[in-house]
């Protein structure tokens, strides 16, 4: 007994000793293998961040002339105008993004004849986008005009929302055809990753946007005040400038000669309208899918009463600011694996893809925790009405709570964008939303009787399956799938 427990706590001691070896050992091979990946994917982070941020603040510009606009109405028109600009922005919104989708057809198809360095065939596709764009424009505006319009009255909304509303719809109808001149320059300069530009004239429009706005609405420096009307001619006014300026740096930088060599604006070919429309027309289905569904439930937020469709406007307003500025890091993303996917790199577009994917999700994140913790404050940015402000506080908890959701599936969008995978996305979008996440909004929130909370409980299911089918499907088309070119039929081994 007397050498037993020596000999015990010796061993004891050499066993510990070994456990903590072991796990030490263990620790740094983890420590090793975290850092060797960090740096194979640091180039990957840097050049996706360097790409991503200036497309972000671009992005965000879209977002910010509609955020400017409540924040103007809130503060100096008050409660009704602020809940006409709620029910506008509904409405419009899904008209600004079927034309944003159409136009973002270019980015992907720009970004591939790059990657194979056919330089002359993106000046090609350039005219034919500016005549896609133009007319698209065209036929927006008189959807808005004899679609909108009469549509807005049959709504259920408050009589004295829709008086405000109706004129305000109607400027904004007439923005869109430059906004699409804009877009198509924009989407042509990012698909080369030119992306600086279009966010310094986004910048400067937004500033004159908001100075404008002030000035109509309150009725400043000789101007009679003009309510909601004045902040959609300040709308319409910033974004006839910034196509005439985004227009002109296209055509006078060095940066585009070897591009444009072949641009005519009357050089129309039928094939290539086609290439740019099938990946335009289901993208703008994608976003009239997800935004139509935010929309539909800010119509059945105002079946509540107007103090909620104010609330549901500032809160949805700064969930859409997160998501505009994610969509640029999508757009990164897409610009990105699609130069990857005409290079037939697939190694490459993979890792792109898992950048995309962290970065989204660290953004996001922040997005949320920023939410969550000042979701009382965050509402005065808006308006000063008590009522409003504590309805929007609650709504941003769960905005807070799928930040995560909302980020990855639009990350999911633009890397299979990328690819040119488009249609299974649009049909995964249109489950998750109209099928999933609407019913849903309206059971728990009408039929159940939790009010609006109840709506923004049935959109974040629509958010979470929108990710997870969406990520599958990324999965699917890159690691399962041997033809995702037709060069790599019969050499599987590449992929």
């Amino acid at each position: 007994m007397e050498h037993t427990l020596p000999v015990r706590v010796v061993c004891f001691f050499y066993d510990l000793g070994a456990i903590n070896l072991y796990l030490y050992r263990s620790y740094i091979r983890q420590l090793y293998t975290v850092r060797q990946r960090f740096a194979l994917y640091k180039p990957y982070y840097l050049s996706t961040l360097a790409l991503a941020g200036p497309v972000m603040i671009s992005q965000l510009g879209h977002m910010m002339v509609q955020t400017a606009d409540s924040i103007v109405v809130g503060h100096f028109a008050g409660t009704i105008p602020l809940a006409a600009v709620s029910l506008v922005h509904s409405v419009f919104m899904i008209v600004m993004v079927v034309g944003l989708g159409i136009a973002y057809g270019l980015t992907p198809l720009i970004a591939q004849e790059n990657g194979r360095k056919h330089y002359e065939e993106c000046g090609v596709l350039l005219s034919n986008s500016l005549w896609i764009n133009t007319l698209s424009g065209i036929l927006l505006f008189c959807l808005v005009y004899f679609g909108s319009m009469a549509v807005i009255d049959h709504l259920d909304q408050d009589p004295a929302v829709v008086r405000e509303a109706k004129p305000y719809l109607f400027i904004l109808g007439l923005s869109v055809v430059p906004m699409m001149v804009f877009s198509t320059f924009k989407q042509f300069a990012e698909g080369l990753g030119f992306t600086r530009q279009a966010m310094n004239i986004t910048i400067w429009g937004n500033v004159l946007n908001i100075l404008l706005a002030i000035i109509l609405v309150k009725g400043m420096f000789g101007f009679a005040p003009m309510g909601v009307r004045g902040v959609g001619y300040a709308t319409l006014t910033d974004r006839c400038l910034m196509a005439l300026v985004m227009g002109f740096y296209v055509f006078r930088s060095v940066n585009f000669k070897r591009y444009l060599k072949r641009f005519d604006v009357w050089r129309i070919g039928f094939h290539r309208c086609i290439a740019i429309l099938r990946i335009g027309a289901p993208v703008a289905l994608q976003y009239v899918f997800e935004v139509g569904a935010f929309a539909a439930a800010a119509v059945i937020a105002g079946t509540i009463g107007a103090n909620e469709q104010a609330a549901h406007q500032v809160a949805i307003t700064m969930a859409a600011t997160t998501y505009m500025m994610a969509s640029g890091i999508a757009a990164a993303a897409t610009i990105k694996t699609g130069n990857s996917y005409g290079k037939y790199n697939i190694p490459r577009l993979k890792r792109f893809a898992l950048s995309s994917y962290l970065i989204v999700l660290a953004f996001m994140g922040f997005a949320a925790v920023v939410f969550v913790v000042f979701n009382r404050y965050l509402p005065w940015i808006f308006t000063s009405d008590l009522v409003v402000i504590g309805i929007a506080a609650q709504l941003l908890i769960i905005a807070g709570l799928f930040q995560l959701f909302d980020g990855t599936q639009v990350v999911g969008l633009g890397i299979l964008r990328g690819m040119g995978d488009v249609n299974i996305p649009t049909l995964i979008t249109f489950v998750a939303y109209w099928v999933i996440g609407l019913p849903c909004a309206y059971v728990l929130g009408i039929s159940l009787g939790f009010g609006v909370k109840g709506i923004w409980y049935g959109l974040t299911l629509g958010l979470f399956t929108s990710s997870v089918l969406l990520y599958l499907r990324y999965r699917r088309v890159v690691f399962k799938s041997p033809d995702l070119h037709p060069s790599f039929r019969g050499n599987p081994q590449r992929v």
